[in-house]
């Protein structure tokens, strides 16, 4: 059986990272997702392995073709397994030679495809002996012609503003907590908090209670300085939260009359 992973609520760096590497993990650098979210990185090194230790993020894998790979042969066998001897089956069909995937499904028929990959049929003729010697019924099979892949959209980058917030939690009480980037830019930026306090740049309805900093989890106290790239975590007690926000966003730019 799984580990249970653990707890790891994703906000939204964290899932824009993993669009990325299901994109293109051999193409995706931490520093062009730093340049894209507005972070440093080291930040985005921090998430890839808070997302990697939670086991939300649990492999890398070459998306190979076997037909280009000396004219193989991958089959998809559709299986057919007792539920309670599901995880079992599985691991020991994994175990059989040639095969290169497993998938087990919850409920029904169907419910274990076993993906293989032979040098001639006779290859495939032997791994569905073998896995109908460990009990598993093969319903159907047949030879895989290719395979596309696709990274999860709703983890994609949104159409909206880049500097809205990353995280969203309403609590009870009037109060929210929002997760934020600070711009290069922003007022705050450069700024300690009781410095900010007393600028007006944040007020009395704006509490920071939390600074991520490349790889450091920070403790906000007055004297702390926020700077840029910094993810700020505030709790906000306004009836709405969005002019909190002005702090940690770009100075809006001006023009002049002509």
């Amino acid at each position: 059986m799984r580990d249970k992973p653990a707890d790891h609520r994703l906000d939204d760096i964290d899932r824009r990272i993993l669009h990325a590497l299901m994109g293109d993990a051999r193409h995706t650098t931490a520093a062009s997702l730093a340049d894209a979210l507005s972070v440093s990185g080291a930040t985005v090194r921090n998430r890839i392995a808070k997302l990697e230790e939670s086991g939300i993020v649990r492999g890398y894998h070459a998306q190979v073709d076997f037909e280009r790979a000396g004219g193989k042969l991958t089959n998809l066998y559709i299986c057919n397994v007792p539920i309670p001897e599901r995880e079992a089956l599985a691991r020991k069909a994994r175990s059989v030679a040639g095969v290169v995937n497993v998938r087990a499904l919850m409920t029904g028929r169907g419910n274990l495809h076993v993906l293989a990959v032979g040098e001639t049929t006779a290859d495939l003729q032997r791994i569905s002996r073998t896995l109908s010697g460990y009990g598993i019924e093969i319903e159907d099979e047949d030879l895989v012609q290719d395979e596309f892949h696709s990274p999860y959209e709703p983890f994609g980058p949104d159409t909206e503003r880049a500097d809205a917030p990353t995280d969203f939690i309403s609590l009870t009480g009037e109060a929210d907590v929002l997760e934020v980037g600070v711009h290069a830019d922003a007022p705050i930026a450069g700024l300690s908090l009781a410095a900010a306090m007393d600028r007006d740049v944040i007020d009395e309805d704006t509490l920071v209670i939390g600074i991520e900093r490349d790889d450091r989890e920070l403790t906000p106290h007055g004297d702390t300085v926020v700077s840029a790239d910094d993810i700020v975590t505030v709790l906000s007690r306004s009836a709405s939260p969005e002019p909190d926000l002005d702090a940690f966003r770009a100075r809006p730019t001006t023009t002049g009359d002509g």
